[in-house]
């Protein structure tokens, strides 16, 4: 498969003319209402794609720093090509989902494959990563093929798809609207063994907006979200949003 670049993926995207109102959350449960009434400001186009710069730090073995951008595309797919720091010398690539198909790949100085991986539990991989990540594009949880459900008052679930995967995303939403915390089952081997569903998520620190947009600038990701085990062994990637365009 070939991997289209950053801008190609980016560009692909058409610009909105939808614009968000109030009375189109009508249907959805008070927490969800809550939520997307803070994360978008009326008449905010609907966009279906952002760009993201961030940074931050990545477990692998031990803490390293990153800088990466990511363009999330909810029709076209998303690709993720960072920087990572190992002893000083540069590990680059990228994780994407493209064409219905995931794939990873990475070198050390450009040069000696880190890793590669491609094949059907890759794109299962990816895509629960793009359904998390939604709450950087949270317009998309405004369509009509996505179904809420609420759980209390500070908890709402909503039920999508990406590529033929679906999962319920858990958010846990503050009195004010803000996102607490995301989680789902996602399709994954965090342990190196066998792929199968488990707990992932993340932890918001911090929000910040982007246009009309409000959305987690600082996060703890991983596996075992709400359980002891987030932060023994689930942990593994700490993101801060530099800036966010959208379209």
């Amino acid at each position: 498969m070939h991997a289209p670049s950053l801008d190609e993926l980016w560009n692909a995207v058409p610009s909105s003319s939808r614009m968000f109102r109030l009375e189109q959350l009508s249907g959805c449960p008070d927490a969800a209402q809550r939520y997307l009434a803070h994360a978008i400001a009326p008449g905010t186009p609907l966009a279906s794609a952002v760009r993201l710069r961030m940074h931050g730090e990545i477990k692998l073995r031990q803490w390293r720093p990153f800088t990466a951008e990511q363009v999330i595309s909810w029709d076209h797919g998303m690709m993720w090509s960072a920087t990572a720091r190992v002893n000083g010398l540069p590990v680059r690539g990228f994780d994407c989902l493209v064409n219905g198909e995931g794939m990873m790949r990475w070198h050390l100085l450009e040069v000696v494959p880190v890793m590669r991986a491609s094949g059907p539990d890759i794109t299962r991989f990816a895509a629960g990563r793009v359904m998390a990540e939604s709450v950087w594009l949270p317009s998309v949880l405004c369509r009509q093929e996505i179904t809420w459900a609420a759980r209390d008052a500070l908890h709402a679930r909503a039920h999508l798809a990406v590529q033929a995967e679906a999962a319920d995303l858990e958010l846990s939403i503050s009195a004010n609207g803000m996102l607490r915390n995301v989680s789902l089952p996602r399709w994954s081997n965090p342990d190196n063994t066998r792929f199968r569903y488990v707990d992932f998520g993340g932890l918001v620190e911090q929000e910040g907006r982007f246009g009309g947009f409000t959305i987690p600038t600082r996060l703890r990701v991983g596996y075992f979200v709400g359980t002891d085990r987030f932060e023994s062994d689930g942990d593994f990637f700490h993101a801060t949003i530099d800036n966010a365009s959208y379209r």
